[in-house]
């Protein structure tokens, strides 16, 4: 656990292990309906469970702890390949928060996290995506000087 000036305990960011699948899923769910997304398919836990903790995953999902302990946050990101640019970059597919835990430095601490798992893997860019309705998320990416592309993002299911 971290201190700021004050002396005050911080947030502390650290990798999920097997025991936080249960958590971690509970906050995909809430994180899925902020997001107004549809709901997903059941067994969620024993589809991720496996690829976040398989010995060669290319997925990380570092988890955002309160000063009393809580998980009430989580970053979930993985190495992509940039064909334009011929290289890898971290793709941060989820950042997110639960509501008690914003707008207390928990973002913050897990961003942070997240770069510095940028540069372990040697990856120099960071990309994410945010609804466009996200005005909150969107100040706070902004704050980090963050650059904002405009694209629009699809998902296609050819087999259905």
């Amino acid at each position: 656990m971290t201190t700021h000036g004050s002396g005050q305990p911080t947030h502390s960011v650290r990798p999920a292990r097997p025991e936080d699948l249960p958590r971690i899923v509970e906050l995909v769910h809430e994180h899925v309906a902020y997001e107004k997304s549809a709901p997903r398919p059941a067994g969620l836990a024993d589809r991720l469970g496996p690829r976040l903790f398989a010995e060669d995953s290319r997925l990380w999902v570092l988890l955002g702890v309160t000063p009393d302990g809580e998980v009430n946050g989580y970053a979930a990101c993985s190495a992509e390949f940039a064909f334009w640019d011929a290289r890898e970059y971290l793709h941060m597919d989820c950042l997110y928060l639960a509501e008690p835990a914003r707008g207390h430095g928990l973002g913050a601490a897990l961003m942070s996290a997240v770069a510095d798992l940028a540069r372990d893997l040697n990856l120099d860019q960071i990309q994410w995506q945010t609804p466009d309705w996200n005005e909150g998320a969107i100040r706070f990416y902004d704050r980090l000087d963050a650059q904002a592309l405009p694209k629009r993002r699809y998902t296609w299911h050819p087999t259905r």
